[in-house]
């Protein structure tokens, strides 16, 4: 507790000695979420590489183009609905097996907030939240165990960590304690606790109560919110409560980050600060105000000129303006974002004369009752 404290203790310091000039040298970003920052454009292919894969549409094969996964061999995708189908692609797009375990039976999900591939294992993991419980497959849809999850976490976010484990993150709302922790693969044990220093636990959610109906209430979060978030080999878990974005190693070393100013603990309404796409230039990052609105401000860090902007990213494979939406469910750490982009409306740029170079050659096949093209955002090689 003393080491705990001491830390939060020199957090605070260099929040305080950042504050006025906004950027913290030697690796350590700080963003002011109140501050109003200048306007910056960029292109996309400028600093990623982009791959579009049209995923084949046959009469088994209706996929609504929901990205789980997608590793050296395979994509994993799902509807968006809750129809229980996993669907699994080459990574030409090829179909290759649909699954679904929908069901009852222990050996079956009733949902799922996660699908995580583990390639080298040919698995993959099926997080039925809600009923406490991860079933591996295998790529045929084979059950081969059940991981039981403790009755008071609800583990939302997870990620393939290394060969015996996963890293996850633990949403329960009555959690005001840790809420990053890696588990066994084998038995859902916790291997390791993940600790985040911070004084108050907060929350992004908005309870609303129903004045109509007595005990009736809604719970409102932002579209988008990812507190784990892959970055290169590392992980970045950023705990709503603390003022300090970490990096997490695979050898379980975790040094600051990101230091935001002023402290979340003394804002009403809280704007929170996460980040969504990393680079080895650019740290892309939403500030989103608490209210039912979710108001957000786009960020972005620029390594090389040291500063701080507001910014829009467009996809240079458009002749005019579109935005490329950097904000999607992160998949790895070397694909940290992906785009579906829906046929019927591929077409119809097409048509409109809007496209060029690869995604315009793909537009000219499609059919616009074709499944969707995933546009993977890669990192440059």
């Amino acid at each position: 507790m003393k080491r705990l404290n001491f830390i939060w203790v020199i957090i605070l310091i260099i929040v305080a000695g950042c504050s006025q000039s906004g950027i913290q040298r030697e690796d350590l970003i700080t963003v002011n979420v109140t501050a109003q920052y200048p306007k910056k454009e960029l292109i996309l292919q400028d600093f990623m590489d982009v791959e579009y894969i049209p995923l084949e549409t046959t009469d088994e094969f209706l996929c609504q183009g929901s990205i789980w996964a997608v590793g050296k061999n395979i994509i994993v995708a799902t509807n968006f609905n809750s129809d229980g189908n996993i669907f699994i692609f080459d990574r030409k797009g090829k179909a290759l097996k649909k699954i679904n375990r929908k069901g009852q039976g222990d050996e079956e999900y009733t949902s799922f907030s996660r699908i995580v591939l583990d390639e080298e294992n040919d698995e993959i993991f099926v997080n039925n939240d809600f009923a406490k419980k991860i079933l591996v497959y295998d790529l045929d849809g084979n059950f081969k165990r059940r991981l039981s999850i403790k009755e008071y976490f609800l583990l939302f976010e997870m990620y393939n960590f290394d060969k015996d484990n996963l890293i996850c993150h633990d949403t329960f709302q009555g959690n005001t304690g840790q809420s990053f922790m890696i588990i066994s693969k084998h038995d859902g044990s916790i291997t390791k606790e993940i600790v985040i220093p911070f004084k108050e636990k907060k929350t992004i959610r908005i309870r609303y109560e129903d004045d109509k109906v007595s005990g009736q209430y809604y719970v409102y979060t932002p579209q988008t919110s990812h507190q784990i978030t892959p970055c290169f080999n590392d992980y970045i878990l950023t705990e709503y409560s603390a003022d300090t974005v970490y990096r997490y190693s695979p050898d379980h070393t975790m040094k600051p980050f990101i230091v935001r100013a002023p402290s979340v603990q003394t804002m009403n309404p809280e704007i929170f600060l996460l980040p969504s796409l990393l680079t080895d230039r650019y740290c892309f990052m939403q500030a989103i105000e608490k209210t039912i609105e979710f108001s957000a401000t786009d960020i972005v860090y620029d390594k090389q000129e040291d500063a701080l902007y507001r910014y829009k990213v467009y996809n240079g494979d458009y002749n005019n303006d579109e935005e490329a939406f950097l904000k999607s469910r992160p998949l790895n750490g070397e694909i940290p974002s992906c785009q579906y982009l829906e046929a019927w409306k591929l077409v119809q740029d097409y048509k409109c004369g809007r496209l060029k170079g690869r995604l315009k050659e793909i537009a000219a096949k499609l059919d616009p009752e074709d499944n969707p093209v995933i546009m993977l955002i890669k990192h440059k090689k």
